[in-house]
């Protein structure tokens, strides 16, 4: 089964951008769906962005504009580029392929 390993969280100021990218340890070229998610204190995951094989993308409203997802399917992986951070964003974030694969997170903190 395919494992998923998140990178790139860490501690920002607010209005600052971090990259998260998401390495599967195999081909995702014929995944339809991937996405993130995050789980701030205190609160139920909630979904970020999702993209499809064909490119097609999801964004929650509180982060559209501001986050860009996509993927590389030569390099089998999933990025979220994080523009103009908030503190409501500091979270842990979780990739997923079709909500059947999770990885373990990586924490986002975003200070004000």
């Amino acid at each position: 089964q395919v494992q998923l390993v998140e990178s790139g969280g860490g501690l920002v100021q607010a209005g600052g951008s971090l990259r998260l990218s998401c390495a599967a340890s195999g081909s995702i070229f014929s995944v339809n769906l991937m996405g993130w998610y995050r789980q701030g204190p205190g609160k139920q995951r909630e979904l970020v962005a999702s993209i499809t094989s064909g490119g097609s993308t999801i964004y929650a409203d509180s982060v559209k504009g501001r986050f860009t997802i996509s993927r590389d399917n030569a390099k089998n992986t999933l990025y979220l580029q994080m523009n103009s951070l908030k503190p409501e964003d500091t979270a842990v974030y979780y990739c997923h392929i079709s909500w059947r694969v999770w990885g373990q997170g990586t924490q986002v903190t975003v200070s004000s």
